[in-house]
Parts: C-alpha cells; structure tokens; sequence
C-alpha cells in the first residue's frame, strides 16, 4: 500500500507547488507524549518524501525550537524537494505550560525568523506563518514585517494561522498570502463558516492542521484521561476527555461504515473528507496529518485516492455539529473565538 506517488497542487496562487497532503511534525518530539523511537520518526520523513509528501510543517513553538532541529537533518538532506513550513509567534510560559504567550511585533519576529533558520540551518524558510494573531498589533503592521523578510531574501512564501475572515482580508491587502492553516476536519468546521470563502476568494490555499482529530478520528485512542501519557497535550482538549470523549466516540458510526465500503480505514476516510473540500469549496486544500510511523503516513497518503460519494458526504456532514466539547479549553487564540 502507499506505493504511488499522491498528485501535487499549487498552495495558493503563486504559491508553492507541493503534495496534495502534507505532513504535520510537531508530535514527532512535542506535545504527543515521549516519542519511544526517533530512528522511527526519522525514517518517516522519509518515506513520506518517496510517497510524494513534499510540505513538512513545525514551529518554534514545538518544544522550544526542539521540533526545528530535529527535522533539520532531514531537511538539509533534502533542501531542493522540501517545502519547509516553520511558524512564529507563540510560545508556553514555562511555570505553566498550558499558558499561551503569544507576540507578532517587529523585533520578536526578527528574533524567531533568525533563530529559526539557525536551528534548521537553512538560508530560507518556504512558508513562514504567523501562529497565532496578537489583536494588540495590527495585522497589517505583522504582515508588513513578514513582507520584509520576504524582501530580504529570507522568507518565500507567508502563511497565517487561525486568523478570521477579515483577518485574512486585511493581511492580503498588504502582501499575497501563500497559505491559511488553521484546524479542519469531520469534527472542526466552524472555518466554514467565513474563513474558508475568503481563501477562495483571494486565492489563498488551505493548510487544515489536525485533520484526524489529533488521532480521535483515526480512533488512535478513545478518552485522553484514561489513555495517554501524562504529558500529552490531548489531556488537555476538552473534547477528548471525560462524558464529552465517550459522547463523541459514539458519532464515529457513519465514519467506520464508510470506511467498510471503501475497505479503507477511519482515518482514511477522515482525510478523504478533508481533501475532497478542495472541490466543494474551490481552493486548494492540503492536510497536514502527522506521525511517527511509515505504515501510517503510506496509509494516509493512500487517502489521498479515495473518493467520496454525494450520499457518504452527506451521511458524514452532521458529524460536526454534533461534538461535545471545544476545540481547546481556551477558544481566544483561534480564529472561532474573534469571528
């Protein structure tokens, strides 16, 4: 399975050609748990780049620079068919890690874009993101300064993430924007409620982070609480722990019956949904599902060749209105808590 390459599409206009589907490497080292076998996620990378995977996503935010460098042999290894996506702005307070810090002024981003290329030991980042959106700067003075950097040779492409519609409006206005990521799947679609017709609008491409439900889709696990390590970030996304985790398992029926008709997996048929909204939408749309192991990333790359019915797109659509529980336990830092 996973032998054929996946077909590429062009991230936004005039933006970079890539894979239909990307790959996501924060749990790699950072906020999954411990990853039990490096060697493993390494030879992922790999794998991934041979099934045509070409967007491989971090930030400076994944454990502190820690995600950034330890894709960076990787990358180096493989600058010229790589499309490196890092991000800036947001970062953990360290007597609370579940406490955001969030920044998008001039000198915090010269600093991030600086450390950033020093720890991949690149002289250019692809895409560069804005994380999260700080509303003390205006985004047009944010997007300015990432417009510099772009000038200056050490930025390709920007990207936003989690930002509104008129968010994105307002940064376009200043300078072409390759990407807009922010979370989208069978369980997280309030971007369609504004954000997602704006990109199509302007041209700008669709980046959804999270497309399996950090893994709930896939049916990687059932209730935070009671499954995953200690240190795992899931624990704290209130969808997934407690009567909500229970309440939401029960909604995964339609996705496995799919999946049955397809000889497919849940997981597949997830990001199956998820890429088919390029075509329902108008734009294009690139997930970026992560893991650690090959026979997961052969697996979703598969995905990328099914393709769903009217009737199974329909039988899956109320899904999402059905979830209990948020996104995160605090919905500010996205683009739902400001629309």
């Amino acid at each position: 399975m996973g032998n054929e390459k996946i077909e590429t599409v062009e991230l936004g206009t005039g933006g970079p050609r890539v894979g239909v589907q990307g790959l996501g490497c924060m749990g790699m080292s950072f906020a999954y748990g411990p990853t039990d076998d490096p060697d493993e996620a390494r030879a992922t990378l790999e794998r991934a780049l041979e099934l045509g995977v070409t967007l491989y996503d971090t930030a400076d935010a994944y454990g502190d620079g820690a995600n950034e460098e330890f894709i960076a042999p990787f990358v180096r290894a493989h600058r010229d068919e790589v499309v490196l996506a890092t991000k800036f702005a947001l970062s953990f307070d360290p007597a609370d890690p579940q406490r955001r810090i969030i920044h998008n002024d001039a000198p915090y981003i010269r600093r991030a874009v600086e450390g950033s290329l020093r720890r991949l030991g690149v002289d250019v980042i692809d895409l560069y993101y804005m994380h999260r959106r700080d509303v003390r700067v205006p985004i047009e003075e944010t997007v300015g300064v990432m417009a510099e950097l772009v000038a200056e040779g050490k930025v390709k492409h920007l990207g936003l993430s989690e930002v509104t519609a008129g968010e994105l409006r307002a940064a376009q206005a200043v300078h072409p924007i390759a990407a807009l990521q922010s979370e989208w799947s069978l369980f997280s679609r309030d971007v369609e409620d504004g954000v997602v017709a704006a990109a199509a609008e302007l041209g700008v491409g669709f980046v959804p982070y999270s497309p399996l439900g950090r893994g709930f889709l896939a049916g990687s696990f059932v209730s935070a609480d009671k499954e995953l390590d200690s240190g795992d970030f899931r624990r704290q996304q209130p969808r997934f722990t407690g009567d909500n985790a229970a309440a939401n398992a029960a909604l995964l029926e339609p996705v496995r019956a799919v999946a049955a008709a397809h000889g497919a997996s849940a997981g597949q048929i997830a990001l199956a949904w998820v890429q088919q909204q390029a075509a329902v939408h108008g734009l294009a749309v690139v997930p970026i599902p992560g893991t650690r192991k090959r026979t997961r990333v052969e697996e979703n790359a598969a995905a990328t060749r099914i393709r769903l019915t009217d009737e199974e797109l329909a039988r899956l659509a109320p899904i999402a209105g059905k979830v209990a529980g948020a996104r995160y336990a605090d919905m500010s830092f996205t683009s739902a808590g400001r629309e």
